[in-house]
């Protein structure tokens, strides 16, 4: 991997410098992706970007950027975002500072402004050297999530395709299935997410998937799979739950399962059981749990300590089971009728095991 310090002022910086809103913003005449399209649209507030110009003016230094090489040679912004487009506004006078507009300098003042060196980090290398790189360097400004960083590493026209999807403010994928999603689309949470799914069910790691796919003209596979998991989610799984549906795995649940013979009509039957159950503190573990019978995704409620103290002392601290005599500490609560036959987490169900006689007992 190459790392090397660019020469570069503001003047140079701000050089062809255009904002299309979504559509992206460019500058150093137009080689430098400052925002690629559908990015997240953050901006410094007044007294942030105020310090970037003051900072400027008075020749103080600003904290190091970082640029990445793409391949076809032009760059774009990994850290550094919000500096370069605070400083970029104020050049074109979209802003005042101290009640002042870059029209209103002086000349002398405006050199000064434009003269200033700006100290730039270029990053050319295998993709796995600058996603390790840019994680290790992502350590000032607002940082850059994950995705924005892969983003950045596998630029070209997959994921630019790929963001049309999944990253714009009121994307198509917010509209299908936005009800089964958490985070927000401009942050990349969902393309990360559909992602990692289908990286799943090809049995890869996001990273590899957006490099194999790096210069593919479409995106569409990925579209295609994300509409096949909402099909899937909204014919198996028949009432709508907001509240509990959101940010299970869908994806993952989708490729174990998507082959099962599925009855709807028991399925709904048996989730309204399961949200009624006070004993199940994990409502969203329901979906899971319907699908795989697994009892952890449902976070069964637990003996409080009191609870398990006072069973404890009226067995005089020996095992339920094998009657030998424990600390405490070295016991485990279990329901005497497990929750699956209608046990409840109460005194009366509840008894004080070894954690050996407790896990030969899970295991029948």
């Amino acid at each position: 991997m190459k790392i090397q310090l660019l020469d570069l002022t503001v003047r140079d910086l701000v050089a062809g410098y255009h904002d299309d809103g979504e559509g992206g913003v460019v500058g150093y005449g137009g080689k430098l992706d400052i925002r690629p399209p559908f990015q997240r649209e953050f901006i410094y507030k007044g007294v942030q970007r105020e310090a970037v110009i003051t900072s400027i003016q008075k020749g103080f230094p600003l904290n190091v950027m970082y640029w990445s090489v793409r391949a076809d040679g032009a760059y774009e912004i990994i850290d550094g975002q919000q500096r370069t487009i605070s400083i970029a506004q104020y050049v074109q006078s979209d802003f005042s500072v101290d009640g002042q507009y870059f029209h209103n300098l002086t000349l002398e003042e405006q050199a000064r402004v434009l003269d200033y060196e700006l100290m730039v980090y270029v990053c050319a290398g295998t993709h796995r050297d600058k996603l390790d790189w840019f994680r290790t360097v992502n350590i000032a400004g607002e940082k850059l999530y994950d995705q924005e960083l892969r983003n950045a590493v596998y630029s070209g026209s997959w994921v630019s395709q790929a963001k049309r999807y999944f990253s714009k403010t009121g994307c198509p994928a917010a509209g299908l299935g936005g009800d089964y999603m958490t985070g927000s689309p401009i942050r990349q949470d969902y393309l990360e997410t559909v992602i990692k799914w289908i990286s799943d069910a090809g049995d890869t790691d996001i990273d590899d998937y957006m490099a194999v796919r790096q210069h593919d003209e479409s995106a569409a596979p990925l579209w295609a799979y994300f509409r096949a998991v909402i099909d899937w989610i909204e014919s198996s799984f028949t009432r709508k739950r907001k509240k509990f549906m959101g940010g299970v795995a869908w994806g993952i649940l989708y490729n174990a399962h998507k082959d099962d013979d599925l009855n709807p009509a028991w399925i709904e039957a048996e989730t309204a059981r399961l949200i009624l159950d006070d004993e199940v503190e994990n409502k969203k573990g329901i979906y899971p749990y319907i699908l795989t019978g697994d009892e952890k995704h449902l976070n069964i409620r637990a003996f409080k300590p009191g609870m398990k103290q006072k069973v404890y002392e009226t067995q005089a601290g020996k095992c339920a089971i094998c009657k030998k005599e424990f600390d405490i500490a070295d016991m485990e609560a279990d329901h005497i009728t497990p929750w699956s036959e209608g046990g409840k987490t109460t005194e009366e169900n509840c008894q004080m095991l070894c954690k050996k006689c407790n896990r030969e007992k899970a295991a029948k």
